[in-house]
């Protein structure tokens, strides 16, 4: 399917509970859509065999192209509780492709399209160290530091092949693409932005640290993490 509709982008990631498209950036499109649904009982399960150009799969398959699917949830409509459908891997299966680096920007939800397009220019750069990239929306929250603080979002996550000096050269090149647009990089994850920058998308950053000193005056439960990013200048 096309990478991202304009002018669909809310009908594709309202289409159900949770809606991931994965792309490698390449030929402008998305290759695989998950799109996973709550269902009550009497619910009819019936799925349309074409969703935005996107085909209805006909075998289980895994995000990343030449994994065995054996790892990844029950596909294919066949139901089940939400702990066993909501992750992508199977309990006691490895996950993804288990060697790799993760990392994820997340930008306003209004102004995901421009974002996603920002970051394709980049795609030769991209996907040679890149496994996938994962699109997917995340509801606003009130959680002070929170990626998603007041601001529904889209995230978008890449799995990097375990080659941290490429990668490292191109995350700034991607960081610069999504300056723009006031990315909050993924507090969990790899990233380059500088602490400043990082800091400026928090207004209540200073309540925080506040808190902390309060909950923690001598500093005992601060990593050097911690010190770079809320802390330094």
């Amino acid at each position: 399917m096309q990478i991202i509709s304009q002018h669909h982008l809310d009908e594709i990631f309202s289409s159900g509970y949770s809606v991931n498209l994965f792309t490698d950036w390449q030929h402008h499109r998305a290759a695989q859509v998950w799109i996973k649904r709550r269902l009550a009982p009497g619910d009819a399960n019936k799925w349309q065999p074409e969703f935005f150009g996107a085909k209805l799969a006909t075998e289980k398959l895994h995000p990343l192209v030449g994994h065995n699917p054996e790892s990844c949830t029950e596909q294919q409509g066949i139901p089940g509780p939400w702990y066993e459908r909501l992750p992508h891997f199977r309990m006691n299966f490895t996950p993804s492709s288990g060697q790799e680096l993760q990392i994820e920007y997340l930008v306003p939800r209004e102004r995901g399209y421009d974002a996603v397009l920002a970051v394709e220019k980049l795609r030769d750069q991209i996907t040679p160290h890149l496994f996938i990239t994962e699109l997917r929306t995340i509801a606003a929250d009130k959680l002070w530091m929170s990626t998603a603080y007041e601001r529904p979002s889209l995230a978008i996550h890449f799995t990097w092949k375990p080659e941290w000096p490429a990668v490292r050269k191109v995350l700034p090149l991607i960081e610069a693409q999504l300056e723009p647009f006031d990315a909050r990089p993924h507090w969990g994850k790899l990233y380059t932005v500088p602490p400043a920058r990082v800091q400026a998308q928090y207004a209540r950053l200073a309540e925080f640290r506040a808190l902390l000193k309060r909950h923690d005056p001598e500093g005992k439960f601060r990593n050097e993490f911690l010190r770079h990013n809320l802390y330094a200048s």
